[in-house]
């Protein structure tokens, strides 16, 4: 393989078929598969991990150490997912001790200036727009839509097919389907565009509306609220799945909005 003014490791493990343009860099124990394109300036420190068919924009460094006073050295990774796009000057971090890994998963899009701290997870097909700062050890579960400048504290929860307004802070648990907006934030509804762009027939979305209005609209109290919702509404995946994300909330879920 030969990269013309782009340094690369000899050490790398790089699919013949990766494009890597001039003054790009990939250091050793780096891995990068299939189709993958590098663009020039951009960085691929130790221990990254790319899937197929990236691609990684001028500016975006992948692997960086920890940004954490705990990290003594140790040897983790920074894993990105098939198909996942990183566009100018993102960042995302290899993990510490506490999980060994960060991880963004396939199908992704993170745009321009946005920050993947030291052990977070970042699911599948999740859109984080311009310049999203996601602290330490943050889980984001698949089909989640951060909107742009949004600041999310470190172990924080995102449940999957949320939607984020732009600018946000988020220092609570945000369950899933849901639109989450205001400030501070707070639950503005279900996401119902997003549900159906998804493929969410009515009846499924009625039922997920039921069972919000159950968890926030109620008066009781969420550990109340989910003990109603496990008795009255019929089982399925996603009244299961509300239920788990609110009952092993560490942070605690975001409240209702009060105009």
């Amino acid at each position: 393989m030969n990269y013309p003014l782009a340094n690369v490791h000899p050490d790398a493990k790089i699919h013949p078929s990766v494009v890597i343009e001039p003054f790009a860099t990939i250091e050793a124990n780096v891995e990068i598969d299939e189709g993958t394109h590098i663009y020039g300036n951009a960085t691929v420190m130790w221990g990254a991990r790319l899937g197929k068919n990236c691609r990684v924009f001028p500016g975006a460094v992948v692997g960086g150490e920890p940004q954490d006073l705990k990290f003594k050295g140790e040897e983790t990774v920074a894993i990105i997912g098939d198909n996942t796009t990183l566009r100018e000057c993102v960042t995302v971090h290899r993990g510490t001790a506490s999980k060994g890994k960060t991880i963004v998963g396939s199908n992704c899009l993170i745009m321009a200036y946005s920050h993947v701290a030291h052990d977070c997870v970042v699911g599948n097909n999740v859109v984080m727009s311009n310049a999203t700062q996601i602290a330490g050890e943050v889980e984001i579960d698949d089909f989640a839509i951060v909107g742009g400048g949004t600041l999310i504290h470190q172990f924080c929860h995102i449940g999957r097919n949320v939607m984020i307004q732009g600018g946000a802070l988020i220092n609570k648990d945000i369950p899933p389907y849901v639109l989450a907006a205001h400030e501070p934030i707070a639950f503005a509804g279900i996401n119902v565009i997003g549900l159906r762009r998804k493929g969410f027939d009515n009846q499924t979305i009625e039922e997920i509306q039921d069972i919000y209005r159950m968890l926030y609209l109620s008066g009781l109290n969420f550990t109340d609220a989910v003990k109603r919702i496990e008795r009255e509404m019929p089982q399925s995946i996603e009244r299961d799945r509300i239920i788990e994300f609110v009952k092993n909330s560490k942070r605690g879920i975001i409240r209702g909005y009060n105009r």
